[in-house]
């Protein structure tokens, strides 16, 4: 017997089921329009590599594609290049990165149509691919998606239904370096991604008939990391709570900051980009408002522990 006809027909025929499900699931799904539904179930087109708008892989999509090199499918669409092993589940990926990439370039205030590169996306399905690649690339262990020059690799495991808003945030990564370079410091890279994908994942949601609210978390106050220190982090805390109190800290400094000026954040945002220091940032887009960090803490510090519940304290 031919093992691999016997294969594809079997990939074949778990992808019509795997349609057939989506298209039941879809069909109680309230408040989606028929051309999402289309959207939804129209799989992406697979072409050889060699066929992709932009076929040169990165090294570090190299070592990707080295792990089973013979698994590997790719297709794209109008902003991203996915490299994957079955087409159901790259497509709802794609459907949402399209989503989350429109949302968060708007949220920016980033014209979109004149970029005319694509940023890789690598879905790996089983977690011992992953882990193989975290080796080969010598990756942290507890890596579980990474953002690397405009290249996108995660773990999509079909086994879980429920993915959280892990791809929107890396996707926001993906935006912030496609627009920003490398020049944006740790603490508003990490908090603008996790803030804009909580706010892009569930208008995704909400637009699918779902009730999805995006919920920040707060900073007990005795986790508070001061201002001056928060802002000049280099590196992720190795104290796992104090870790924790640096994504918290962050997405809500974020979330202040815009809320208070969104205009004045886009232009303190392309400032720190291009390398101004916090403080002249701040007097840049913020002015009399906020000319230092110490003007700025005095209102947000109160913010940043607001709804503060003690028993959610680890």
């Amino acid at each position: 017997m031919n093992s691999g006809g016997f294969r594809g027909r079997l990939e074949a025929e778990c992808g019509r089921m795997m349609r057939l499900l989506l298209l039941l699931g879809l069909w109680f799904l309230p408040g989606l329009t028929a051309r999402a539904e289309q959207h939804l179930l129209g799989e992406l087109k697979e072409v050889p590599l060699s066929e992709l708008s932009e076929s040169q892989v990165s090294l570090l999509g190299q070592k990707a594609l080295a792990i089973h090199p013979d698994d590997w499918h790719h297709a794209e669409t109008k902003n991203f290049i996915y490299h994957f092993q079955h087409g159901f589940i790259a497509t709802p990926v794609s459907v949402e990165a399209e989503f989350y990439y429109q949302f968060i370039a708007k949220d920016l205030q980033r014209d979109t149509s004149e970029w005319e590169h694509k940023s890789h996306i690598y879905i790996f399905e089983q977690p011992e691919d992953w882990h193989t690649f975290q080796s080969s690339a010598a990756l942290e262990p507890w890596t579980g998606g990474i953002q690397s020059n405009g290249d996108l690799f995660i773990v999509r495991n079909p086994a879980y239904k429920f993915k959280g808003h892990s791809l929107a945030h890396e996707i926001a990564h993906l935006v912030v370096f496609r627009f920003f370079g490398n020049g944006v410091p740790r603490w508003l890279n990490e908090g603008y991604a996790e803030n804009v994908a909580l706010r892009s994942w569930s208008s995704y949601f909400r637009a699918r008939g779902y009730l999805a609210r995006p919920n920040s978390t707060a900073v007990g106050p005795e986790n508070y990391i001061p201002l001056s220190e928060l802002t000049e982090m280099i590196e992720y805390p190795a104290d796992v709570q104090k870790a924790e109190a640096f994504y918290n800290e962050s997405e809500r400094l974020t979330r202040f900051l815009e809320a208070t000026d969104k205009p004045a954040f886009v232009q303190f945002f392309g400032a720190l980009a291009q390398g101004n220091r916090t403080e002249t940032a701040l007097d840049k887009a913020y002015g009399t408002r906020f000319p230092s960090l110490s003007a700025l803490e005095t209102p947000f510090k109160p913010y940043a522990s607001k709804d503060y519940d003690e028993s959610d304290s680890p």
